[in-house]
């Protein structure tokens, strides 16, 4: 009897590890894939939107950092980590 009882004590701790994974772990996850993909298809013309909420059009894309025009005759070299998203422009919401 004592085992079953035991077993029985580790079934709430399970069940609540298994809901922590599918309702924040999982989601997490593709998340920070989708994220991954986004940078990895950054490209030239690319309006973007920073970490700092700083607006700009990417002017040059290097390994791990892209150059962003805010203004006219201002350029940030700006790591790609901190991009959030891409705005997408008229064309790309007719696309789609």
């Amino acid at each position: 009897m004592p085992q079953t009882n035991s077993l029985i004590n580790l079934l709430p701790l399970v069940f609540i590890f298994g809901v922590f994974y599918f309702l924040i772990i999982r989601p997490q996850k593709t998340k920070e894939k989708e994220h991954q993909k986004m940078l990895l298809a950054l490209a030239k013309n690319d309006e973007v939107v920073t970490t700092g909420g700083i607006h700009g059009t990417i002017v040059n894309v290097k390994d791990k950092t892209v150059v962003v025009r805010v203004d006219e005759n201002v350029k940030l070299e700006i790591e790609k980590n901190c991009i959030i998203y891409v705005k997408k422009t008229q064309e790309q919401v007719d696309k789609a």
